[in-house]
């Protein structure tokens, strides 16, 4: 086995020691919860009657007699989203496999399930973020019953799993297997989506047209196709190994889905305190946090995730900062090229080779840990690929040697590029991130005079008026956890996008975040502290002189910094957006928010250092 790579060793160390004492604080609440026989046994008869009477009765007379292992399934099931539409016929499924494998499986709860896609650029999206810890809560309430010996968790998109991983590492006793649903078919090429989408913001096509391309695109059941959060997602859950190998990628409709879903459960069964008990909470570790972020460096994967790693982390005990991650960056090749880094899809990707060959190659270039624990043995059991058999048993079968396609999945000897695209920006406006795998290099240095806006919609108000046709850095403030949230802002893509391919020089720079699929667009995203909160960037007023160098990792004001120093910041005003779809009653998460740097997270949990705590 090729050895690790001396600066990812060097990191994990890194990380390890400074979170030794929350670490060890966490494994103490692991293994003082270490059930000593079937979680069942513990409960009263008035307790155990309650919690079985509206069950089938083939599994009655095992639930109360605590005779076989309890699967508590979690599910972010709805009807409205085609993620997780799937997931409808998953709980009947699950039991039923679960008999098989002499266990039992109930649903113990549902989760919230919300969808960027509709909410982007809309008011809603102020609650997309903080839907993450409402999910964890949500688990946490669905698990309370505390009659479960193991765990299965149905999630994909974007809020979805990281807020389910914090749930499972909270209850880390108990054994863990994640279930994907998978993507959607490909539609229409994302290319020819992203033109349209640009001609509309021009006023060259209409509405009409924009919506036909856009059901084009997200047009059946499944994950949306492009590497965006969702699919993003999808990758950490097989680098940390909470999927079965391959799992991410199948579609939903698949004969191999469904199969693949009742082996895990049958993995969930295996797992518990019934066979080879494997609590989550000890099988993931600094390894596996390190081995997530490198996947996510290899595949130029969605800067949401910056966030939400950090949060998944701090769930176990473990303190990961923005600059860990820019650190890994830096030595990690980038392997992998999905939308928006190219045309190809994440349907694209799975053919070319997909996770397999993803983990292969990663391992081969000593990348990442090969011995960290999966619920298959360890990393190096992951880099399998699963097939279904004429007889409708699987079997996995070793990643293909070559790359289906080059344009697409690269071996670790000839990458795309030498590092995975994340840079921590640094300078005299605070510290944001930036993802460059997908921004050409005559685009990564801009140096202009900044318009400022505190709302999304006053950037496209003064686009439509003509008053962004020059080199601009766009600044859009107080749109951080501590004011609004933090809204992806997307929406502003297609109109930068738009001045850029006409020949300006054109950046943005928010306290917010952008999409896990933003792309060609220079940015400083995740700009900490944020404006609501004394932030450098409630100082800066039209006309500043700014200047971002992804290349170097600078953002800085160019100005007099003494002059600038002594600046009023601008004030915060909340406007009528905080009152409507439920928005107020979020006011408390936005005030105990956590910055950027720590995942923007309400949670506080023992033993950790948060920064903005």
């Amino acid at each position: 086995m090729t050895a690790l790579h001396p600066e990812i060793l060097r990191i994990t160390e890194r990380i390890a020691t400074r979170s030794k004492d929350s670490r060890e604080q966490y494994l103490e609440l692991i293994r003082a919860n270490k059930p000593d026989g079937y979680a069942r046994k513990r409960l009263t008869e008035g307790n155990q009657a309650h919690a079985s009477a509206g069950c089938a009765v083939m599994d009655k007379v095992q639930l109360l007699g605590a005779n076989w292992p309890n699967i508590g399934i979690v599910t972010a099931y709805n009807d409205m989203l085609s993620a997780h539409q799937p997931y409808e016929t998953y709980p009947e499924t699950i039991r039923q496999a679960a008999r098989d494998a002499n266990a039992t499986a109930q649903v113990a709860g549902g989760v919230p399930a919300m969808c960027d896609g509709v909410t982007q650029g809309q008011d809603g999206m102020e609650l997309s973020l903080f839907s993450r810890d409402v999910i964890a809560m949500a688990a946490a309430i669905a698990l309370s019953h505390d009659t479960f010996d193991a765990a299965m968790y149905l999630g994909v998109c974007d809020k979805i799993v990281p807020g389910l991983l914090v749930a499972a590492m909270r209850f880390g006793w108990l054994p863990t297997v994640f279930v994907p649903a998978g993507p959607m078919p490909s539609g229409l090429p994302n290319t020819e989506k992203s033109r349209i989408r640009q001609e509309f913001a021009q006023g060259k096509v209409g509405r009409e047209t924009l919506l036909e391309a856009e059901a084009a695109s997200y047009h059946a059941p499944g994950t949306c196709t492009f590497y965006g959060t969702a699919n993003s997602n999808q990758m950490v859950m097989e680098m940390v190994g909470l999927h079965l190998p391959g799992a991410a990628f199948v579609p939903p409709a698949a004969d191999l889905r469904e199969a693949l879903t009742k082996a895990a459960t049958t993995k969930a069964a295996k797992i518990s305190i019934a066979g080879d008990y494997l609590p989550v909470g000890e099988m993931i570790d600094e390894r596996s946090i390190v081995n997530a972020v490198v996947g996510l460096m290899a595949t130029g994967g969605s800067t949401n995730l910056v966030l939400h790693l950090a949060s998944f982390a701090a769930s176990a005990g473990i303190i990961l900062t923005p600059q860990d991650m820019a650190d890994i960056s830096a030595v990690t090749p980038l392997l992998c090229k999905i939308y928006p880094n190219s045309p190809a899809d994440v349907n694209h990707f799975h053919a070319a080779g997909g996770m397999g060959f993803l983990i292969r190659e990663l391992i081969a270039g000593g990348f990442v840990h090969a011995d960290a624990r999966t619920i298959n043995g360890t990393l190096q059991d992951q880099m399998y690929e699963p097939f279904l058999l004429e007889a409708g048993e699987l079997e996995w079968r070793p990643p293909a040697e070559i790359s289906g396609d080059l344009n697409i999945l690269r071996p670790v000897s000839d990458p795309f590029d030498k590092e995975g695209g994340l840079r921590l920006l640094e300078g005299n406006l605070g510290e944001s991130v930036t993802k460059i795998s997908a921004v050409k290099e005559d685009h990564r240095f801009v140096e202009a005079a900044v318009r400022v806006f505190d709302t999304q919609s006053a950037v496209k108000t003064a686009y439509k008026a003509g008053e962004l046709n020059k080199d601009v850095i766009v600044v859009v403030r107080f749109q951080g956890p501590g004011a609004n949230g933090m809204p992806e802002l997307h929406s502003l893509t297609p109109i930068l996008g738009s001045l850029q391919d006409e020949g300006y020089k054109v950046a943005l720079v928010t306290d917010g975040r952008m999409s896990g699929a933003s792309g060609k667009i220079p940015n400083a995203i995740h700009l900490a502290p944020e404006g609501v909160r004394g932030g450098p960037i409630a100082k800066l007023k039209d006309g500043d002189l700014v200047r971002l160098d992804c290349q170097s990792g600078v953002l800085t004001f160019l100005g007099d910094e003494t002059e600038f120093n002594s600046r009023e910041p601008a004030r915060f005003v909340p406007n009528a957006t905080d009152i409507g779809l439920g928005r107020e009653l979020f006011a408390s998460m936005r005030v105990n928010a956590g910055d950027a740097s720590s995942g923007a997270s309400f949670f506080r949990f023992p033993g950790m250092v948060t920064p903005g705590a």
